[in-house]
């Protein structure tokens, strides 16, 4: 699973997909930190304790560097970064029930921004199945020689 690069400087624009999930009741947010333990055992039931290890590492970050999708007061997604490596986004996920209403790319481009904002020009997903997801969303490119990269010699 190779790595990918994201120009920050040309992300899509956040603020219209945020609004749009506002007024269909999903509000798009960072994490607060009063939340960590609810958002690590959310991620932890619906994604594995893996995910759940590098979302409990954002929570260390300041600011959190982990962004949550709610509706009716639950989550239903979430996006980190900074987690595993400097300037790496992920992990992400969102709940089978919300796919394909713009949550993903919603919490993805937040995520993102918010690198931007760091001072990043770039930054990296790494070690992902999921390409063709991310190059619906933004402009990406295949690091040769990536795989299995930061992610090899894995914990069984």
């Amino acid at each position: 699973m190779p790595d990918l690069l994201v120009k920050l400087y040309k992300l899509p624009d956040t603020g219209a997909r945020i609004d749009k999930l506002r007024k269909e009741g999903i509000h798009v947010r960072r994490a607060m930190a009063y939340e960590k333990h609810r958002v690590v055992q959310w991620v932890k039931d619906n994604f594995g304790q893996g995910w759940a290890g590098e979302c409990d590492v954002a929570f260390s970050n300041r600011p959190v560097s982990c962004f949550i999708a709610t509706e009716n007061a639950g989550m239903i997604g979430f996006a980190c970064y900074e987690c595993t490596a400097r300037n790496f986004f992920g992990p992400m996920g969102v709940a089978g029930n919300a796919r394909n209403r713009g949550v993903g790319s919603a919490l993805l481009l937040s995520a993102l921004d918010a690198m931007l904002h760091m001072g990043y020009a770039y930054a990296i997903i790494g070690g992902t199945d999921s390409a063709e997801y991310y190059r619906r969303v933004v402009e990406v490119v295949e690091i040769p020689g990536s795989s299995p990269g930061i992610y090899r010699d894995r914990l069984g």
